[in-house]
């Protein structure tokens, strides 16, 4: 844990020994949590489960509409554009 005056005074070091030990670092402003610096390698693994994530709940809402799917109420796309 770092507070923000002190990572104001010692950035560049701060993100080397961040890059160098892949540590994470939480920033204190008036002694509350207010954001973290982490490595690289873990902002892309993160971004990835997130990807991963945001995929399986739309696969779960694709399931869910299609116990509901009626092919009879399908309107083709030429029928559409006609419009």
């Amino acid at each position: 844990m770092m507070p923000i005056t002190k990572l104001q005074k010692s950035l560049t070091q701060t993100v080397r020994n961040i890059s160098e030990n892949k540590e994470t670092v939480f920033i204190l402003k008036n002694n509350a949590m207010e954001a973290v610096m982490i490595p690289f390698e873990k902002y892309e693994y993160l971004s990835t489960l997130e990807n991963i994530f945001e995929r399986m709940e739309i696969s779960e809402t694709v399931k869910n509409r299609m116990k509901n799917y009626d092919a009879s109420k399908s309107v083709s796309w030429d029928s559409i554009r006609e419009e």
